[in-house]
């Protein structure tokens, strides 16, 4: 299993470049590369020419770390079929950049519309008839997250969706601040998607089901919002030895092809002692499940 840094809460105060060397500098061996404005923005076609793609390749190889995972966010399942013809020309350049990173691992979202899921589905199939053979012929492997606001947001249904394309380039992207808003046990999720859980996102959240639904208050009440956040393990309510026990369960932490990401994005002003503290806890985890020992729990 690979242990990556999302850079995202570093977006604002470093360079694409500077990335790789960072995430060396808070002890990751391994980056994910999400969507970045001079690389892969979300939505829009990637901004990368292949000049900037080898800088950073280089910047990777002086830093000795590796592109584990690279995260485009498209809308290949958008309804607007204008737009999903525009995703599939957008993905077609991203797996391109993936390849000559050196990668072959990407993982998305569905990034489809919940009020439309027949159309959404649809679209990611329509999609997949051009983009799947890609992603078979050049050896890269997308895992894809259920994520709130989309038209599958459910563990077990977007399982279905992923096992419909019937092919073993697409697995699932398991998020643990999505776990209460996939509505299925964590573990029966795991245990049914098995060896197609191929990355998953590390950060904490609060069930926003506790407290009889008034956990979080909202305006106007009924108001269709998704709240989660992404914060260090242990600042929320996900069941951290349920999430890693089932990951020991199905194999998931002594596998070479797995990719798990450190994904705070809620606490910038603490960013690098929440790395390094994302990093420390979660290796501490994956050693208990692996040596059978009891596991432990996350302190700041």
């Amino acid at each position: 299993m690979k242990i990556a840094l999302d850079p995202t809460p570093f977006h604002h105060s470093h360079t694409l470049l500077e990335f790789p060397r960072l995430a060396a500098d808070l002890g990751y061996k391994y980056l994910q590369l999400t969507p970045h404005k001079d690389m892969i923005p979300f939505f829009t076609h990637p901004k990368a020419d292949d000049d900037l793609v080898a800088k950073f390749r280089k910047a990777c190889a002086d830093a000795d770390v590796e592109v584990a995972s690279v995260l485009p966010v498209l809308r290949w399942s958008g309804p607007d079929e204008t737009m999903r013809q525009a995703a599939v020309r957008y993905w077609k350049r991203a797996i391109q950049i993936t390849v000559d990173l050196g990668a072959t691992q990407m993982n998305t979202e569905f990034s489809g519309r919940p009020e439309l899921p027949e159309e959404s589905e649809a679209a990611f199939y329509k999609s997949m008839e051009e983009l799947l053979p890609i992603f078979e012929r050049e050896g890269v492997h997308v895992a894809i997250d259920p994520h709130p606001d989309d038209f599958v947001e459910e563990g077990l249904a977007a399982l279905r969706v992923i096992r419909g394309l019937n092919s073993p380039s697409v697995g699932m992207t398991y998020v643990a601040s999505h776990t209460f808003h996939m509505k299925d046990d964590p573990l029966a999720i795991m245990q049914a998607a098995g060896d197609k859980i191929r990355v998953v996102h590390v950060s904490d959240t609060m069930n926003h089901h506790a407290s009889h639904g008034l956990r979080y208050i909202t305006n106007p009440p009924g108001n269709p919002v998704r709240v989660h956040q992404h914060l260090k393990i242990g600042d929320g309510d996900v069941n951290w030895d349920e999430f890693f026990g089932g990951l020991g369960e199905i194999g998931f932490i002594d596998r070479d092809d797995t990719v798990m990401v450190s994904s705070v994005f809620a606490e910038d002003e603490n960013a690098l002692d929440v790395s390094r503290f994302q990093l420390h806890t979660m290796q501490e985890f994956a050693a208990s499940v692996s040596s059978g020992r009891a596991t432990i729990g996350a302190t700041a």
